[in-house]
């Protein structure tokens, strides 16, 4: 047996079939009571999967109750998010902080049982899903970030990194197209630690699956070369415990085809679609609990059964042999030791700061104009050596985003799955959403900080990504190159124009659009140091100029807006980001042999000069003084920052094909432009 099975609950020979039944009733009733309660949820799916949630974690599952962030813990993912009683019902039951008043205050105003399952917000939830696909995606992360930390930590005799990624997932999730991405990629890099339940109901909303999913779903997952374990019948917990038994000696990922009854037990509802996202009703809910044996009144779980479920002593167990092992590796290997435990805490290097320090002076000095693709990339290029936990990659664009480094090791598996290098570089190939969830699910695990670069345009693929990185406030880094027109020749299906303001709207996510070289480093310092959030890094294809400052300046740009040049009484402020800083440095210029004195504006966070104190706002923006931004891209998100008195230098179509310059010309991106623009503001 492997070792993380060494958590598991009692062996399932001691419980009676009654007993099993009762296990896998309480599901059914608290999931039926919950939902009838709230008048809103989705009763079918945790009904239907119960035996399987017993047999997983009953008979398998390594996990603590009473510490759910002990970091040998199995991963348990409801892929399939709507059917969110199932995960608080055996949260509940087996003992996590989750009282039986949170199971009644089901999809209510800040409870802790939310409509769909949200990290953060529920004690044992490891990920937030709801937009199916997503969940198995982050899974792969979770297992991709298990098998990377083994592989580097773990020594002869001394197994410190040893679990599992488990997924409960369904038909939705598998005609979501993220999940083709994950799935393809998890089999090619052979993460055995990875089993899947499909839960096969042949249910979704619109009725039976049959009529617009009749994928020959083993045949697609032996494809991808996982381990296929086909035929199980998910009301049989001793069948589907011994699938999961077979799955976890395999060297492939396994994907257990469980073939089910939505909403089993419900007389006239089982098996069809009126049980999948509705109320049951207190008429059939009383059929159900006489079909199912089960007399006990709303809510109410009699002790026997709360006993059977708990696993509060197995888990104490459990993580206590974990210390055991932790203390003797500690004792063996120290300094490995106490770099596990940094990383695992998502702390940054003891020298983290002296380190930033020296290499924002040294790209200060260096003085380049270059691409700020380039400038990202000379930045990973000097904080990958201080960051050993930094995890690359590209969705099949690395030459292009500039994500490598010399000291890139790409992570790569063997065809016959013996041979694994933890590498520091993810070839993602082309999956943008894939790539963004299964950083996610990396970033959930622990251990890692990853990255992941595409064309800026290719964010719309990884958006829903995105969102949920900002929704579960996660430390995700999103690369996006290519930023503008200034694309050029590629031409308006490639050339970002609406993007970054589209980003700044997602709430809690921040978006960087550096000028240069400076200002590229300081964003990537920034997105490692922020463990709230994910961050968005937008660079540019072209060159770029360096601008000249002083080291108050440099300390500046990480309040996301700041004074880049000023003058004496300003008549006009210039706002601008990215390439376009060139442009107003330019007509500053322009302006001021026109005896018209202007300030310049840096504003390469919009999301952080919005969090600053007023008085720092003021202090940059000047209330009174008219303002011009310029942007390349879509104008009306500059509004709120220059009034009706003010203008937009910005771009309201999609480009056009041509070379870089002739675009900016075209498109007025030009120094006349802009005195044009400031000279019409201030009449």
């Amino acid at each position: 047996m492997n070792s993380a099975a060494t958590g598991a609950l009692n062996a399932p020979a001691v419980f009676s079939p009654q007993s099993t039944r009762n296990m896998a009733n309480a599901i059914r009733a608290l999931a039926m009571d919950a939902v009838q309660a709230a008048n809103s949820g989705h009763p079918g799916m945790p009904m239907g999967m119960a035996e399987m949630a017993v047999a997983l974690w009953r008979d398998h599952l390594k996990h603590n109750p009473a510490n759910p962030g002990w970091f040998d813990r199995d991963r348990f993912v409801v892929s399939n998010g709507h059917g969110s009683m199932l995960i608080y019902a055996l949260l509940h039951l087996a003992g996590y902080d989750l009282p039986m008043s949170e199971i009644k205050n089901f999809r209510q105003l800040h409870s802790k049982t939310p409509g769909h399952p949200e990290v953060g917000i529920t004690p044992g939830v490891e990920t937030t899903t709801g937009p199916l696909g997503q969940g198995i995606t982050n899974a792969v992360g979770m297992a991709l970030a298990e098998k990377l930390l083994a592989t580097q930590f773990n020594k002869p005799g001394h197994t410190i990194v040893d679990h599992f990624t488990y997924v409960f997932l369904g038909d939705g999730c598998l005609m979501e197209g993220i999940s083709h991405e994950a799935c393809s990629l998890a089999g090619t890099l052979g993460l055995n630690k990875l089993i899947a339940l499909y839960d096969d109901n042949g249910i979704s909303i619109d009725g039976r699956v049959e009529y617009w999913f009749a994928d020959n779903t083993p045949k697609r997952f032996e494809a991808y070369g996982w381990h296929v374990i086909p035929n199980v019948d998910g009301h049989d917990v001793a069948a589907v415990s011994a699938a999961i038994a077979q799955a976890k000696a395999s060297d492939k990922p396994t994907l257990i085809c469980c073939k089910t009854l939505i909403g089993k037990g419900a007389p006239g509802l089982e098996g069809g679609d009126k049980v999948h996202g509705s109320p049951l009703g207190d008429k059939a809910i009383a059929e159900t609990r006489a079909a199912i044996g089960w007399p006990h009144a709303p809510f109410e779980i009699p002790a026997e059964v709360y006993a059977a479920w708990d696993a509060k002593s197995s888990g104490a167990h459990a993580e206590g042999a974990w210390n055991t092992r932790f203390s003797a590796y500690q004792a063996a290997f120290p300094a490995e030791a106490a770099e596990f435990i940094r990383r695992m805490r998502g702390e940054l290097p003891a020298n983290w700061s002296a380190s930033v320090e020296a290499i924002l002076a040294a790209i200060n000095t260096k003085a380049e104009t270059i691409a700020t693709r380039k400038a990202s990339q000379n930045a990973i290029e000097a904080l990958g050596p201080v960051l050993p936990e930094f995890l690359g990659g590209s969705a099949d664009l690395t030459g292009s985003n500039l994500t490598n480094w010399s000291g890139s090791v790409a992570v790569r598996a063997s065809a016959d799955g013996k041979d694994f290098v933890a590498g520091n570089h993810i070839n993602y190939g082309v999956r943008e959403f894939g790539m963004s969830a299964i950083m996610n699910g990396i970033t959930l695990h622990g251990g890692y900080i990853p990255y992941g670069g595409t064309f800026l345009t290719f964010s719309d693929y990884s958006r829903n990504a995105l969102r949920m990185a900002a929704l579960m406030k996660q430390r995700s880094i999103f690369v996006f190159t290519h930023d503008s027109i200034g694309l050029g020749e590629d031409g308006p299906t490639h050339q970002s124009v609406e993007h970054v303001s589209s980003l700044r709207l997602i709430p809690q996510l921040d978006v960087w659009r550096p000028c240069d070289t400076v200002e590229s480093a300081v964003s990537w310092v920034q997105a490692i140091e922020r463990k709230e959030g994910p961050s968005a890094l937008i660079f540019s294809r072209q060159n770029l100029p360096f601008v000249s400052r002083d080291a108050a300046q440099i300390a500046a740009v990480k309040r996301g807006g700041y004074v880049l040049r000023d003058a004496v009484n300003p008549k006009l402020i210039l706002l601008a980001t990215g390439s376009e800083i060139a442009l107003a440095l330019g007509a500053a210029e322009k302006l001021a042999e026109q005896g018209i004195a202007a300030r310049v504006v840096s504003m390469p966070c919009t999301n952080v000069f919005d969090r600053q104190a007023a008085d720092w706002k003021k202090a940059v923006l000047l209330p009174g003084v008219p303002r011009v931004a310029i942007e390349a891209g879509v104008s009306d998100f500059w509004r709120k920052y220059v009034g009706l008195e003010g203008a937009v230098v910005g771009i309201d179509t999609f480009g056009e094909s041509a070379p870089a310059g002739v675009l900016f010309k075209y498109f007025g991106f030009t120094v006349e432009h802009v005195v044009a623009t400031a000279q019409q503001v201030l009449k």
